[in-house]
């Protein structure tokens, strides 16, 4: 079964290029092959669920320069950066850059489709995370200003009393508002609404 990601290879050595595309193939992973990090930025293709793959050194921008691209443009995708034995100084630039790998060649198969397979299901993960989190943002936002104020109280742990309290509102029509909010927010207990409020907050 093919993965879901896709993996952006990006390197102007066309043997080294079609090599990983054909080791990818083969093992059912998507990819995408660009000659230059230039023409990668130029195509601007979709980047969920993808991981790019590339060579440090490059006619154009090089390797590094891409990934500081990527940070200007605000794009969240692992990088795994390919280095010659003397790049390796480049390739501790790019870890501080960023980069979520670095693998000197010559590479052996299983070791880069390692650190391709971790970067995929790292995206994968932060894709889910980014999805639920504007979910529950949407939620929020279906809420009327009164079912906000009764949702932060629940959040805070406080009892209906107390919010009823604090809002100038009976104690019933509290239960009326929560339970409105349970429902606009799809949660099925307390500790849920929680969750989701805490996960809304997250920067």
């Amino acid at each position: 079964m093919a993965s879901d990601g896709i993996v952006y290879v990006i390197d102007d050595d066309e043997a080294a290029r079609h090599s990983l595309e054909f080791l990818l193939d083969c093992s059912e992973i998507r990819v995408r092959a660009f000659p230059s990090a230039d023409a990668f930025l130029v195509a601007a293709p979709p980047l969920g669920g993808a991981c790019i793959v590339t060579d440090v050194r490059m006619p154009g921008s090089s390797g590094i320069e891409l990934v500081e691209e990527m940070k200007r443009r605000g794009a969240s995708v692992p990088v795994i950066v390919i280095t010659g034995h003397a790049d390796v100084p480049l390739a501790i630039q790019a870890m501080h850059a960023g980069v979520a790998d670095f693998i000197e060649k010559p590479f052996d198969d299983e070791m880069i489709l390692a650190a391709i397979r971790k970067a995929l299901a790292a995206q994968a993960g932060d894709d889910a995370a980014r999805a639920e989190r504007q979910a529950v943002v949407d939620r929020i936002a279906s809420l009327s200003g009164r079912e906000r104020e009764v949702m932060e109280g629940l959040a805070r742990g406080d009892a209906n009393k107390a919010i009823a309290f604090d809002l100038g509102i009976s104690a019933r029509t509290v239960e009326v508002y929560r339970a409105n909010v349970m429902l606009k927010m799809q949660a099925k207990t307390l500790s849920d609404l929680v969750r989701m409020v805490t996960v809304a907050r997250l920067p």
